[in-house]
């Protein structure tokens, strides 16, 4: 019998200090992450044969050099690893869903395949243009993605690269591609393209949030369910980016503050591994900002404008 995925995450009782004061936050801009009394605050560096955490944001991993530009070549929009995304956005859609399926423990309702049909918008289109990582953090085909990150973790990750975290309706264009799907590969939910629907293992939350590096990492390894960044080649949206839906979640900052919600201005995205939603427009917004946990990682966007070097402006 499936049992809880997203249940036992809302159990774990972590600081919400970041969500106690009052943050002026600009949009998707790298912040210095509050002092947190989360057990999880202060994280080792696993070896390469464990599931990773996350790199200290004060060492975080050089930027990849982008290949030169032959001369006369056109500067490209975004830089090598991230795709160009320009499009007509709808932040609030209608669909038709033909199977549906609640799912109890998690107090969620499934939708597992939509008409084949373009949704209703019901709110005035938003223009984006911006670069997105074609893969999770650190963005490199084959690479564990990092997990046991908070959201300012995050955006000082992204921040470090020149980058920052996604806002919500660039990730969920991102996914939806030009043809606007409800997944990234089409109208119905399928395990076999991206990683999720995993079995559920109970979580020891002492060892997950343990201050013992051995221990901890101990527990993520038998835990961990996620996959190295591209794996599941058939998860791919249409703008050629992968693992959007499934193997983690990923942090994403929200289009419109949700004061009444105890993540406020930020957002996860993707469902991870487990048996959730795992489509395009869901997003969980249960969990505070400096919110850790063993399937949480990360993606980072960029402004095209800033994804210009000074010599490609003067050409």
């Amino acid at each position: 019998m499936r049992t809880a995925f997203a249940l036992a995450v809302c159990a774990v009782s972590i600081s919400a200090s970041a969500c106690a004061g009052h943050h002026t936050v600009e949009f998707g801009a790298p912040i210095d992450p509050p002092s947190s009394s989360s057990p999880a605050a202060s994280m080792p560096t696993p070896s390469s044969s464990e599931p990773p955490l996350a790199p200290l944001a004060s060492s975080p991993s050089p930027p990849n050099a982008d290949p030169p530009t032959p001369p006369g070549t056109p500067p490209s929009a975004c830089p090598a690893g991230m795709a160009h995304i320009s499009s007509n956005y709808c932040p609030d859609v209608e669909r038709v869903c033909l199977d549906k399926e609640y799912d109890k423990p998690n107090h969620i309702t499934i939708c597992n395949r939509y008409a084949h049909e373009k949704p209703k918008c019901r709110a005035p289109r938003v223009a984006l243009d911006f670069c997105i990582d074609e893969y999770e953090y650190p963005n490199q085909k084959g690479a564990h993605p990092p997990v046991m990150l908070n959201y300012y973790q995050a955006s000082q990750l992204c921040g470090a690269q020149g980058k920052r975290l996604c806002g919500e309706g660039e990730w969920v264009a991102s996914c939806e591609g030009p043809d606007e799907t409800p997944f990234p590969y089409g109208y119905e939910r399928s395990a076999e393209k991206c990683n999720f629907d995993n079995r559920w293992v109970d979580p020891d939350l002492k060892r997950v949030y343990s201050k013992d590096p051995e221990i901890q990492r101990a527990e993520l390894a038998r835990l961990d369910r996620s996959v190295p960044s591209g794996t599941k080649a058939a998860c791919v949206s249409g703008f050629g980016v992968f693992d959007l839906t499934g193997n983690v979640d990923e942090w994403v900052h929200a289009d419109h503050d949700r004061p009444r919600e105890h993540a406020r201005f930020a957002g996860l995205k993707g469902g991870a591994w487990g048996h959730v939603r795992n489509a395009c427009r869901p997003v969980t917004t249960s969990h505070p900002p400096d919110f850790q946990y063993y399937f949480i990682g990360l993606r980072c966007c960029r402004d095209v404008a800033s994804a210009t070097s000074p010599e490609q402006a003067t050409r």
